[in-house]
């Protein structure tokens, strides 16, 4: 086995194995789903290495981290706070903005394509607003013209409402 082989055989040994089995980890940011930022959580093995490490969304749950966080504790709750107050800024923002999206259609108003995520985002974009496509909550795509009510997720606790209009393209 070469050097390289053996630390990373070596460090996949010393990884905390959590009550159930899975690895501990120590969550750096908030993951939707399994934790708050300085959770200690358990997670699968491929999860840990695969996702959550290379991600830089955890790391190794050790002794010395735990204190840590411990000690920082109360910073990182005023750090949160403070992420959460502006995102909620950006929520109030977002629920008064009325975009409007212009699109083909037929005469008796069905799209020849879709509105979709991109589209949305991309109109956000235009009034200095910025969010990913995933955050954009869509029963489906936007296939007719009128005024449709979006649901945009920025955080576990904070979602919004976007009023878009879906108009016909003005001729040139």
């Amino acid at each position: 086995m070469s050097n390289s082989t053996q630390t990373t055989v070596a460090a996949h040994k010393r990884l905390p194995k959590g009550k159930n089995g899975g690895i501990e980890l120590l969550l750096i940011q908030n993951v939707d789903h399994l934790g708050k930022q300085g959770d200690v959580v358990e997670v699968k093995k491929g999860y840990a290495l695969n996702f959550l490490l290379p991600q830089g969304m955890a790391i190794i749950a050790t002794g010395h981290h735990k204190r840590m966080v411990e000690k920082h504790r109360a910073r990182l709750l005023e750090i949160e706070r403070k992420r959460l107050a502006g995102l909620q800024q950006l929520a109030d923002l977002i629920g008064k903005q009325s975009l409007t999206i212009e699109a083909n259609a037929t005469d008796d108003g069905h799209l020849y394509g879709s509105v979709g995520a991109v589209e949305i985002v991309d109109a956000l974009k235009g009034v200095e607003i910025h969010i990913a496509e995933d955050q954009v909550r869509l029963q489906g795509p936007l296939k007719e013209l009128g005024l449709y009510t979006v649901r945009i997720h920025l955080h576990q606790q904070i979602e919004c409402d976007l009023k878009v209009w879906v108009v016909p393209t003005s001729a040139a």
